[in-house]
């Protein structure tokens, strides 16, 4: 029987440059990059720059979903990935995001969900 159960994670950037973090087409294309390292297919996509300032972009996955929000005024990022099943790994996700963001400080979490299931070890999985 198939069982529903995948990884989420969570990861905050913080002293990222303001520029960055309210460049909607950057973000969008750093968003896209960052969810293809996971190894997920994207199949859409889209993004929304907020007035005075921020910028959210969501990246839409055959396995799930992906999203940034952001806020210039304080440096930070909030990123979210997740993916259903075992192929996937959000982790690859990290890398991209603390280099393309210059991210000065990083805290991740990536859990497990699902029903009845037994987990697949997630690598390196805490704090970043």
């Amino acid at each position: 029987a198939y069982l529903a159960q995948g990884r989420h994670l969570m990861l905050t950037l913080q002293g990222c440059p303001s520029h960055l973090l309210d460049d909607e087409v950057f973000l969008h294309d750093l968003c896209v990059r960052a969810a293809q390292a996971t190894g997920a297919q994207v199949l859409q996509s889209m993004s929304h720059h907020f007035t005075p300032q921020g910028v959210t972009s969501l990246i839409l996955l055959a396995e799930s979903h992906a999203s940034i929000h952001t806020y210039p005024e304080v440096g930070t990022a909030f990123w979210d990935c997740f993916t259903c099943g075992w192929e996937c790994i959000p982790e690859r996700s990290v890398e991209v995001l603390v280099e393309g963001l210059g991210a000065e400080t990083v805290q991740w979490e990536c859990i497990t969900r699902g029903d009845g299931a037994e987990y697949a070890p997630i690598p390196d999985s805490g704090e970043g």
